[in-house]
């Protein structure tokens, strides 16, 4: 079990966090607000599972005493039965926590291979999302869409903003797959196509610092659907990092908020670069890891004729298809939470 004297240094820490947030107007108080925040429930699990221990050494001091004998038999078990569960929550209360776990996420989805019908598959993972996002009272804006002749999508970046959003939907990325009998098809025929998904944590300002000579800058008429407007203003801005080859665009109508979108993905692409960098340096064994962000890797399976979703992953297969595209998500996201945990708490255990 977790070594006595780690428990003893988180509950310091938290006295000591609530302490200095007392004092008032000293230091970052929003810095220590954010970590007592995230302290608070860990030091409730411990709490939890020494209150349990006490009540365990309570009930043994009671077996010496013969008019208490009885009622310690009895209280016992049920204690000692309690005392996996505590020890278990309490395992997954100290696992590592991504520090970007409660940030908001890009989402940018992609048709894979399959042409006309790819596409059309990544406008229902769009609509996909953006049903779950909804369902949870999440804030779902899309950024930029560049929308196919039969309705699909070329490509969609999405910000979704409320609480835990990277935390619940990190593990989106990568390479889903759709079985099907095409819209375009009328031969009646199962084709296999592809989209791609990225879930990125949105950067911060504190995270990025991008220097002024490191980016250019371009002004150009957006394309597509919009009217005159979108035909005769130059709102359109398309950003080049230079050092990395990054090159993002945003066609708003406004000039202005487009250069804002495309800042915002920039840094949040960067920030992400950075990441996986790191990530990388860590793990040995990141391509066998759930929520890996290894986006060529192929994840999910979407069968329509059996109705069948598949999450290669962890070997999940739920005959729900027509509900989980409709955003009912929670099955396969909890399960992937769980295996990921499982991963952590052997880690830690190892």
């Amino acid at each position: 079990m977790v070594p006595s004297e780690r428990l003893e240094q988180i509950i310091q820490r938290f006295q000591f966090l609530e302490a200095k947030m007392a004092e008032g107007g000293t230091g970052d108080i929003a810095a220590l607000a954010k970590e007592y925040s995230d302290l608070r429930p860990v030091v409730e699990q411990i709490d939890a599972y020494r209150g349990l221990l006490r009540d365990m050494d309570d009930a043994k001091a009671m077996l010496a005493d013969p008019e208490m004998k009885a009622l310690a038999e009895d209280e016992l078990p049920a204690l000692r039965a309690q005392l996996p569960q505590a020890e278990a929550a309490l395992q997954l209360a100290l696992l590592p926590k991504d520090a970007a776990d409660g940030r908001p996420a890009l989402i940018e989805i992609r048709p894979g291979t399959g042409g006309d019908e790819a596409a059309l598959f990544a406008g229902d993972l769009l609509r996909m999302y953006q049903r779950y996002s909804e369902a949870r009272g999440w804030k779902f804006e899309i950024l930029e869409e560049s929308v196919s002749e039969l309705g699909g999508i070329k490509e969609a970046v999405v910000r979704v903003a409320g609480q835990n959003v990277f935390a619940r939907l990190k593990f989106e990325s990568g390479v889903h797959r759709v079985q099907r009998v095409p819209e375009t098809e009328s031969g009646g025929r199962i084709h296999t196509s592809a989209a791609t998904v990225a879930v990125l944590p949105e950067a911060e300002d504190v995270d990025i610092v991008i220097n002024a000579n490191d980016i250019r800058i371009d002004t150009m008429r957006s394309s597509g659907a919009g009217g005159q407007h979108v035909n005769t203003t130059d709102s359109a801005v398309r950003i080049t990092h230079i050092p990395s080859g990054l090159v993002v665009t945003s066609s708003e109508k406004s000039q202005h908020r487009n250069r804002e979108i495309a800042m915002q993905v920039l840094k949040t692409r960067l920030f992400d670069m950075e990441r996986q960098k790191v990530h990388d340096a860590r793990s040995a064994s990141r391509a066998a890891q759930v929520g890996s962000g290894d986006r060529s890797e192929r994840i999910r399976t979407y069968n329509f004729p059996q109705g069948r979703l598949t999450d290669h992953r962890i070997g999940l297969t739920l005959y729900k298809l027509e509900a989980v595209m409709a955003g009912d998500l929670d099955e396969i996201l909890d399960a992937l939470t769980a295996d990921h945990q499982a991963t952590l708490l052997a880690e830690m255990n190892g």
